[in-house]
């Protein structure tokens, strides 16, 4: 058993929406959490400056002495884990597209047309083909970069006709061209734009990464005997920048009565 915090970091808020999934697989355990809000997004960079960004931001965590690394973003994951796992050996580091992968190989077959819908760096590094078709032959999988999403999310523009059009932008042809019956959330943020996709295509069965995530924490924790026994410790989340729309973010998504909520800088 082990009460110590699991860190948790995103290029931003979009990985909060990992948070309520962990948190409800796992009522016991805390949370440290960052979002880098300040120098977001990280899908535009090149992986030098992501790798460089992450290993900071997974130092201070392991300073704040947590007991596994949790990686709530597509981009990071798809770039920079082995860089993570030679940084902090004997720490687990569960990246969020191993986890996807995973439940794409068991649930879906060669007779499913399955996009996959990420920023521009995840969908270069061809990360989410190239760990589905290590564990599955023969899967119909095809990519769309969606790079406006996440700046659009981060402003707080998803309950309106601007977020629906620009969707419909980039979807309404890859739908249809590919003959799409799945669709597979490729960054952390697009949960939070699951409701307008499934509104405007009511068809596609939607994956969701943030809780594949959740499900690989529960697994790595419990065969690693990390599991907290009774922690009394509460979560806290950083940020490089702390926005209206981070503070607002988690209020949503956390239920706990006191939150600590702090500012931290690289």
């Amino acid at each position: 058993m082990d009460n110590r915090p699991i860190g948790v970091f995103d290029s931003g808020l979009g990985g909060l929406t990992c948070v309520s999934p962990i948190k409800k697989k796992l009522p016991k355990e805390s949370i440290i959490y960052f979002g880098d809000t300040a120098r977001t997004p990280y899908g535009s960079k090149s992986p030098a400056t992501i790798k460089e960004f992450s290993l900071q931001i997974a130092d201070f965590l392991v300073k704040n002495d947590v007991k596994a690394l949790v990686i709530a973003c597509n981009t990071i994951s798809s770039l920079a884990i082995p860089d993570l796992e030679a940084a902090f050996p004997g720490i687990p580091v569960i990246g969020i597209v191993d986890s996807a992968a995973e439940e794409i190989a068991r649930t879906c077959t060669e007779k499913d047309s399955i996009g996959i819908i990420a920023t521009k760096a995840t969908i270069k590094s061809k990360a989410y083909k190239k760990a589905v078709e290590s564990m599955s032959s023969g899967l119909a999988l095809y990519q769309m970069a969606c790079p406006a999403f996440v700046s659009l999310i981060e402003e707080g523009i998803i309950e309106n006709e601007i977020m629906d059009l620009t969707i419909r932008y980039y979807l309404d042809n890859f739908v249809k061209y590919h003959g799409l019956n799945t669709l597979v959330l490729g960054c952390t943020h697009y949960p939070l734009i699951r409701d307008n996709i499934e509104r405007l295509y009511p068809q596609l069965r939607i994956i969701n990464p943030s809780e594949c995530l959740a499900n690989a924490v529960q697994q790595t924790l419990s065969e690693e005997g990390l599991l907290a026994e009774d922690s009394t410790l509460q979560s806290t989340f950083y940020a490089s920048d702390l926005s209206e729309n981070f503070v607002n973010m988690i209020n949503r998504i956390d239920t706990e009565d006191q939150i600590n909520i702090s500012l931290k800088k690289f």
